[in-house]
């Protein structure tokens, strides 16, 4: 079989134009990354797959958005649940540029503190974290001053 051949039988979901291809999202979060990207508010054309073969992952997911293109900081956000998502930028059917997300070092609005007494918690005020450590997620509450490890992160 020819290399072109098995490109396009891997190929699961179509090319888009104009857009960004978010790939490498563990099968479970697909939909936690559309909802912290506001995925599930825009008009654009959004194609995704989930439970896609992944040597990485065992199954992973995809994300295709037309005619949008993230800022590192709004991108950044889904490192918290999907920490080796890889973002290709493609500009008239071509891959132009190859970003990672990366942990911010700090979180605003989008986690909820893990101190049930935390102020945020019991009035209308954004949640917001400083990013103590990445390598296993750690954040520290701005208000209540906790940390918050990764197995106990949940989303507003």
């Amino acid at each position: 079989m020819q290399d072109d051949q098995k490109k396009k039988l891997k190929l699961k979901v179509s090319a888009i134009k104009e857009g960004t291809v978010i790939d490498h999202i563990p099968a479970k979060n697909l939909f936690k990354v559309i909802s912290i990207l506001g995925l599930d508010s825009i008009e654009n054309q959004i194609t995704f797959g989930t439970n896609l073969e992944s040597h990485k992952l065992g199954a992973k997911a995809i994300i295709k958005v037309t005619d949008k293109f993230f800022e590192d900081d709004e991108i950044n956000k889904i490192a918290l649940i999907a920490p080796h998502a890889k973002l290709n930028i493609i500009r008239d059917y071509e891959v132009v540029e190859k970003k990672v997300v990366e942990i911010p070092d700090t979180i605003s609005g989008i986690v909820k503190c893990f101190n049930p007494k935390c102020i945020t918690n019991n009035e209308q005020i954004t949640t917001r974290f400083k990013v103590v450590a990445k390598d296993l997620i750690s954040l520290k509450c701005k208000y209540c001053e906790k940390i918050t490890n990764s197995n106990q992160i949940r989303m507003c």
